[in-house]
């Protein structure tokens, strides 16, 4: 049975993330077609063609490799000044100026005559970058449609002012893991010395009413190394609990690098899964984008932990994963019968919506082979000629994307490598959420 549900987490993720792919590709298709762009291929997946039809000017089908994705929108680089994009040039003054030529020759060796006017250079800035924003934007709505049926119908984990747990001792973040135990040399907790049982309501902290437990943490670290009267509601009677927090080392926020020092207490909150509203979702959405970004700009440094990991070290378990470790992950959940069936439906999901917002902003990073890239290029397009004609300046011309083509290769190799990384670790010291 375990087996058979660890299967069907990884089928319904995969199915998951395949449609995804294809509606932010269909996300650059649709506006392309609606502003008159020839589009000649829409294809989930790459490699060998499975199944192809069709409908058009354009050929839907499915590759062989379910990982991605691509549109065909004919003519995305312009033809080099003074050149007829019909004729291939008969030579080239070097490896670099070969590279960007041949790239350019392939992309036209699809183009009819009667194309012209219909190719993707020639349309207007603000059209080419619709185009590309669209399919890092239809992800982003994804993400957001997923995130909001999950908190407004299934509900949200808020930390209560119930205590779960207390701490016994002290222990610095650099130190923490799963199995570090208590030893004689560490310190007793403040919430151990003062009494603190499990199933105590915090009401007051130094004279200040609680009424979540978010307004509790600042007030614990703010307060140091100084004493701490604490009321606490147990079985129904109010009692007063006096201690001293302690500086300790712990991370600024959950899942963060950042190790701050600040006042620690020593104990943590009791979970309920708590419907919410509209605000919380969009409130959410923005926290979780903030925090993605973060993790985009950390990846580099990630990744040195993850090459650590495949030779032996430990893995972290807040280190990037590639789809097949997120897969791995979404077997495991699903196959976790301590977790009820609301449980794993719902992490699968905020796992799936996840996964649709890092795609959709690692896609706006303004580098050549990603979407960003070409928008950058149609924003600049668009900010030339628009000075061009505010100083009655002669039009510049479109911006040759083409000439990028060099960065835009270094920077796909860098990708496959860092994918090709990622995809060792997940399977030789993959992320086990359950030590399974």
């Amino acid at each position: 049975m375990t087996a058979l549900l660890t299967l069907l987490g990884i089928v319904l993720f995969a199915a998951g993330i395949l449609i995804s792919v294809a509606l932010h590709e269909m996300g650059h298709m649709l506006p392309a077609k609606a502003f008159g762009m020839k589009v000649s291929q829409f294809f989930v997946g790459f490699g060998r063609t499975v199944w192809s039809t069709k409908r058009g000017e354009t050929e839907y089908g499915l590759k062989l490799i379910p990982a991605g994705g691509f549109v065909r929108i004919i003519g995305m680089m312009p033809p080099a000044k003074g050149d007829d994009p019909t004729k291939v040039r008969k030579a080239n003054t070097g490896p670099i100026q070969s590279m960007v030529e041949n790239a350019r020759t392939a992309d036209y060796e699809t183009i009819a005559p009667e194309d012209n006017g219909r190719l993707f250079y020639q349309k207007v800035w603000w059209k080419k970058l619709i185009v590309m924003a669209s399919g890092p934007l239809v992800n982003v709505v994804i993400a957001f449609v997923l995130f909001g049926g999950l908190f407004m119908l299934y509900g949200a984990n808020v930390a209560q002012t119930t205590v779960a747990t207390v701490t016994d001792c002290v222990i610095p973040a650099s130190q923490a893991s799963t199995d570090r135990k208590c030893v004689d040399t560490d310190k007793v907790s403040p919430a151990k010395e003062a009494g603190f049982q499990v199933g105590d309501k915090i009401v007051a902290f130094n004279g200040t009413a609680i009424s979540s437990w978010d307004q509790l943490t600042p007030l614990i670290r703010a307060n140091t190394d100084k004493s701490a009267t604490i009321v606490v509601e147990r079985n129904g009677q109010r009692t007063t609990l006096q201690t001293h927090t302690i500086v300790n080392q712990v991370p600024d926020e959950a899942g963060s690098d950042k190790i701050v020092s600040v006042g620690f207490l020593g104990v943590s909150p009791e979970m309920k899964t708590e419907r919410q509203d509209f605000g919380f979702v969009v409130s959410k959405m923005g926290e979780l984008t903030v925090a993605t970004v973060k993790a985009i700009g950390n990846f580099p440094q990630k990744l040195v932990g993850v090459a650590k990991a495949i030779g032996g070290g430990e893995r972290d378990e807040n280190s990037p994963m590639s789809v097949v470790g997120a897969s791995r992950v979404a077997g495991e959940i699903a196959s976790n019968q301590s977790l009820t069936a609301g449980s794993r439906i719902a992490f699968l999901i905020s796992l799936l919506a996840s996964l649709n917002l890092f795609l959709a902003l690692f896609n706006f990073i303004p580098l050549l082979p990603l979407d960003g890239g070409h928008m950058i290029g149609a924003i600049w397009e668009g900010i030339r000629r628009g000075f061009a004609k505010l100083f009655g300046r002669p039009d510049p011309g479109y911006v040759d994307v083409a000439k990028l083509l060099p960065i835009a290769y270094v920077a796909a190799s860098v990708i496959v490598v860092m994918g090709v990384l990622l995809v060792i670790a997940d399977i030789v010291n993959p992320i086990r959420l359950f030590n399974g």
